[in-house]
């Protein structure tokens, strides 16, 4: 039920769709002096959630940016949370923006300071078909010769909740020892790492996929671009995930 009133809900947080209803109503109403404030709202949104340099600076405040250093003998895994690949056509799966995860998770094996990758992720589609997303990124981890032996697959998690559950299971299933390294976007990892706690894995956060600039005012910081509107979404849906996981009771 949680599950599919988020995903029904979604868009009615992001800050388009606020400033597109507003709009709508200031079209539709006949009140002369409301009209005008909720065009200059809309107006005000606009410039607020497009502006680069007000993006990047909450970016960074909010953003998990510590990498571990290595460590003399190698994490026993790195857990790769899925979001990172999309279903294409015939049911087959394409990377996405958020395909970093893959190649840092790629790189910790490669390089060894892991020696396994647990891949965590299902379908998370309000109406799932049989693609499920770690079963097509095992075959390209395999496509660069990592072994199956130091594969695991955890294919039925939606959402990050999910994927702690069903990893930490996965985990003491083959018997793989704590700390583990935890890749996700650097966006989403406060978020993750309070779940991963919560559902008692030892995780060490290992974010990637940073999406802001320099934080520093200049020309191109302040000129609006319609981009950081997107990036908004996804900081805006971690902000309310993260408020919600600290409501919602522990299991």
């Amino acid at each position: 039920m949680f599950f599919t009133l988020s995903k029904l809900l979604i868009d009615f947080i992001f800050p388009l769709t606020w400033i597109l209803a507003l709009l709508v109503v200031a079209l539709i109403i006949k009140n002369h002096k409301l009209k005008q404030r909720l065009l200059l709202i809309s107006f005000i949104l606009l410039v607020i959630f497009s502006n680069p340099f007000l993006f990047d600076n909450f970016a960074k405040s909010w953003d998990i940016d510590t990498i571990p250093p290595p460590k003399s003998s190698p994490y026993s895994c790195v857990i790769v949370l899925g979001g990172f690949s999309s279903q294409g056509a015939h049911q087959t799966g394409f990377f996405n923006g958020s395909c970093d995860r893959f190649i840092e998770a790629l790189k910790l094996f490669s390089t060894h300071q892991a020696t396994h990758i647990l891949i965590s992720g299902g379908n998370a589609n309000l109406f799932p078909g049989k693609f499920k997303e770690s079963d097509w990124v095992k075959g390209q981890l395999k496509a660069f010769n990592v072994p199956d032996s130091s594969i695991v697959v955890e294919d039925r998690s939606r959402n990050t909740i999910e994927n702690a559950t069903f990893s930490r299971a996965l985990l003491n299933k083959n018997h793989l020892q704590p700390p583990y390294l935890l890749v996700t976007s650097a966006f989403h990892m406060r978020r993750a790492l309070g779940i991963f706690q919560n559902a008692k894995v030892d995780v060490v956060p290992y974010p990637c996929n940073f999406m802001t600039g320099s934080g520093h005012f200049s020309k191109d910081e302040s000129v609006p671009d319609a981009l950081v509107l997107s990036k908004w979404n996804m900081y805006i849906k971690e902000v309310i995930g993260l408020t919600v996981n600290h409501i919602r009771p522990n299991k």
